[in-house]
């Protein structure tokens, strides 16, 4: 209801907030699946919001514009323009074609290395985009794309990645992936097997990050690969972290607190005048108080300000389970 009267009765600017904190719902319950059900903390989903974007951007580029700023495209990819809807579920696809590709390996290690691995996904994707001119436009802005996200969109969307990430993550299924995250060693002495539940999770939330990504490059309709780099992982890792990385609940809370913390500062960031007192402009104001959030939840409260509770709309009418050691303190 709110997707379909929000446009008619909201002012432009409050339309554009939940826009992009429903994107950002998105982004973060899915990096969410992994890092906080699974244990291994990925760096690389920008990564997969940025071949989400990329790839939806070029299958939805008119023709005309496709001659005009991408030349060099193959054939297949030059005569090609899809709808909106076709275009979101075939980017995330091709995530999450790459993540369970690149998953194989990557999921079979643990702890800080599979951070470290994850982080140079990231860093490859980036070096490949800013490459690939034929298909990018390399380091200069990736324009022209539809203007195609709206409200609408995007409810629709984050309902559907909660509702799936919620079926998942307290299905048997998911009792696995924490299982492999609280006790790597009794979760494979009762039969339960790493890979596939850690690829498994990776792989849908490459879906989720691609279709996030989608969403984002029609939203912004220019971006170049700096668009998807490092301020955009520490935003969503700050979200995550916030909000409590074992909850889907918490990954709402984390990325509302952080938008509107955000949108406030951005508007300080300015310059302001109370009374007699001028404020002078601070540029990166918001930014520099990210990355303070981060350190002081990560020294104050590693669990977040959820922990693993869930809403009962979320998890069902089960109980909550208890994190394991490994969670209550964001340590081993």
């Amino acid at each position: 209801m709110l997707a379909g009267l929000g446009p008619h009765f909201l002012p432009e600017y409050w339309v554009r907030v939940l826009i992009v904190l429903g994107i950002n719902v998105i982004l973060v319950s899915s990096l969410g699946l992994s890092n906080g059900f699974t244990g291994v903390f990925s760096l690389g989903h920008p990564g997969f919001v940025a071949l989400g974007a990329y790839a939806s951007g070029i299958l939805t580029l008119e023709l005309s514009k496709k001659a005009a700023y991408l030349p060099d495209l193959p054939g297949f990819l030059a005569g090609v323009q899809l709808p909106f809807l076709p275009a979101t579920l075939l980017a995330g696809a091709l995530c999450a074609l790459v993540a369970s590709l690149i998953g194989i390996p990557l999921m079979r290690l643990s702890g800080n290395y599979v951070s470290v691995a994850t982080l140079g996904f990231l860093v490859i994707v980036n070096v490949v985009l800013v490459n690939a001119e034929r298909f990018t436009r390399g380091s200069r802005t990736f324009t022209g794309i539809p203007p195609y996200t709206d409200l609408g969109w995007v409810a629709g969307w984050a309902v559907v990645t909660l509702l799936v990430l919620s079926r998942v993550a307290y299905s048997p299924l998911g009792r696995a992936m924490r299982a492999t995250r609280d006790d790597p060693i009794a979760a494979q002495a009762v039969g339960i097997h790493l890979l596939p539940a850690r690829l498994l999770a990776f792989t849908i939330g490459a879906f989720f990050a691609g279709v996030g990504g989608a969403l984002y490059g029609h939203y912004l309709v220019s971006f170049s690969p700096a668009t998807f780099y490092v301020a955009m992982l520490v935003q969503q890792l700050t979200m995550l972290v916030l909000g409590g990385q074992a909850s889907l609940t918490g990954a709402v809370v984390g990325v509302t607190a952080i938008t509107v913390l955000s949108e406030v500062l951005r508007n300080l960031e300015r310059g302001f005048s109370l009374g007699a007192l001028q404020v002078p402009a601070v540029f990166g104001a918001s930014q520099i108080a990210l990355g303070f959030i981060f350190i002081l939840v990560m020294v104050y409260r590693p669990q977040g300000l959820l922990g693993d509770w869930e809403l009962r709309l979320v998890n069902g009418p089960r109980a909550p389970e208890k994190a394991g050691p490994m969670y209550k303190g964001g340590k081993a």
